[in-house]
């Protein structure tokens, strides 16, 4: 039997463990801040920080939402960023990405406080993070590490692949994957939509970490028997629903469940564990910022 590795349980956890470290600051007099800032009017992204900002609630981080009218100038973004890095109530930052075209995302997320880049973008953290150093590991890559602990997946020695190589989740995880240490110590092949031969690659993987940002791209044939398969895409496809479309990862859930020794679904995957590790980061970044020993690392 495969099986179904429960992300919304595991994020559940962590959030119970990230509420257990604010009392902690509160001891030390400080209440973590998370700021989220959305420059969109898409209706996904709108709901993503909302969400976002239940879940700061849920746990005692104070939320502080920035909104900014999508036509507005980019000088406005980057005062707005400037502002909250300057703020001591404020440890966390994110902007809610896409960004409008006008916008220079590079800039945007090179402006974020490094001690406040709580997504683990800025150039000073990824570099941290390849150097073996983090000092956030980014959310999505973070949570999946988290997922395969909470679920007892050995990652020492373990042949695992990672398809797809965005700077967001597919980099940072194989980075993760290699680092020695608990939940490292892999071997690990970055693949991509443009890899030869993908399915012999996949073949051999103990784990398989899909991240290509195409639907079904993923199937059961290409699996070696009893492999774990993390599926992070979340993806829209027409279907007779009542809202005209399902929601797909980038692995065929159906074909690759028969094979798999552990899978996560889509949704209530990788998806809870972004939003987890966010809060994590927060107050991580809470206890650098006062010198607070919250014990996360």
């Amino acid at each position: 039997m495969t099986e179904v590795i429960d992300g919304e349980a595991v994020a559940a956890d962590v959030r119970a463990d990230v509420a257990d470290r604010v009392e902690l600051l509160e001891h030390a007099g400080v209440t973590p801040g998370l700021a989220t800032v959305l420059m969109s009017d898409d209706a996904a992204s709108e709901t993503y920080v909302s969400m976002k900002q239940r879940d700061c609630e849920e746990v005692g981080i104070e939320g502080i939402h920035v909104e900014i009218d999508p036509d507005a100038p980019a000088s406005e973004l980057y005062g707005t960023i400037d502002d909250l890095n300057d703020r001591d109530d404020v440890h966390g930052i994110l902007v809610q990405l896409p960004v409008p075209e006008h916008v220079d995302t590079r800039q945007v997320l090179r402006r974020i406080d490094p001690e406040k880049d709580v997504d683990g973008f800025h150039p000073e953290n990824v570099g941290r993070l390849v150097a073996g150093d983090a000092r956030f590991k980014p959310c999505t890559p973070h949570g999946v590490q988290k997922l395969l602990e909470a679920y007892d997946v050995e990652t020492e020695g373990a042949d695992a692949v990672v398809v797809g190589r965005s700077d967001i989740v597919g980099k940072p995880m194989a980075n993760l994957l290699i680092q020695k240490g608990p939940g490292g110590n892999a071997t690990t092949t970055v693949c991509h939509s443009r890899t030869r031969d993908l399915e012999a690659k996949l073949s051999n993987a103990d784990i398989v970490v899909a991240a290509a940002g195409i639907p079904e791209f993923v199937d059961g044939s290409m699996l070696k028997p009893g492999a774990t398969v993390i599926d992070v895409g979340i993806n829209k496809v027409d279907a007779e629903t009542e809202k005209g479309y399902a929601l797909v990862g980038d692995v065929d859930y159906d074909s690759a469940s028969e094979v798999a020794g552990a899978i996560t679904p889509v949704p209530g995957g990788v998806g809870p564990m972004t939003r987890a590790m966010l809060l994590y980061n927060t107050v991580k970044a809470a206890g650098i910022r006062h010198d607070v020993d919250v014990g996360l690392r």
